[in-house]
């Protein structure tokens, strides 16, 4: 039986990751900076951004099809039922049972593939290179996620997330160099899911490096916000 604190609880920790995840974007942003010896942005300006998008009027291109409107909120709610699944902030919630680790990678490799074919759905050029291309990065770094997934699985003994964490957490584990190849193989994933440096860059417009920023140029107002807030999700997920 599901009790009424559970769900609060789950809604409270829901919540509080989209009210986080831009934060973290934003102190990433101000690492980049920093580390570019520039000036850095403030820590609340994904806020910022976030506010101004929200409102802004929607402008579509004339042949966009309903799969483009509803593409950025199917892409938000995959990637927050995942983010959902993984225990950022507390352990033992109402989900806790169905965070199986593989249903993580297929929530997320869905979103990529709503995303993919938004790209492609208005028939943009720089909308069918950037779709290409994150197909082409997703066939690298799926199979790359699942083999890290079954390292830990064959260690821990089962794929499901509360307990891969609960075995990582007692002293059985010791050192192994396999968790160690997996964790850079993981760091190595990471990037190249959240679009940074040297796979992509968020904030490029040259099209000879554009993947994600190309797949949402036709996109703006609410509809590009609610994408922004996916891929501050995925973020936080991935460093979760």
């Amino acid at each position: 039986m599901i009790s009424l604190s559970g769900l609060v609880a789950q809604f409270a920790v829901l919540a509080l990751a989209i009210l986080l995840a831009p934060m973290l974007t934003g102190w990433v942003n101000q690492c980049r900076a920093w580390l570019q010896n520039r000036s850095a942005p403030g820590l609340l300006q994904p806020y910022r951004v976030l506010g101004k998008l929200f409102n802004k009027e929607v402008v579509l291109a004339h042949n966009a099809s309903p799969l483009f409107r509803a593409a950025p909120y199917l892409v938000f709610a995959t990637t927050w039922v995942a983010a959902a699944l993984v225990p950022t902030f507390a352990s033992g919630l109402v989900i806790s049972a169905a965070a199986d680790m593989i249903a993580i990678v297929a929530l997320l490799g869905s979103a990529r593939f709503m995303l993919a074919l938004a790209g492609l759905d208005v028939g943009t050029s720089f909308g069918g290179i950037g779709s290409s291309r994150e197909m082409m990065i997703a066939s690298l770094a799926e199979p790359a996620m699942l083999m890290i997934v079954f390292t830990l699985a064959l260690i821990a003994g089962s794929t499901q997330l509360s307990t891969m964490s609960a075995f990582m957490n007692s002293p059985e584990v010791g050192l192994r160099v396999s968790l160690g190849l997996g964790l850079v193989a993981l760091i190595i994933v990471a990037i190249a899911e959240n679009a940074r440096i040297p796979v992509d860059n968020p904030a490029t417009h040259l099209e000879l490096t554009m993947v994600h920023e190309a797949m949402i140029l036709e996109y703006s107002g609410r509809h590009l916000a609610v994408i922004e807030v996916a891929s501050f999700l995925k973020l936080l997920l991935y460093v979760s």
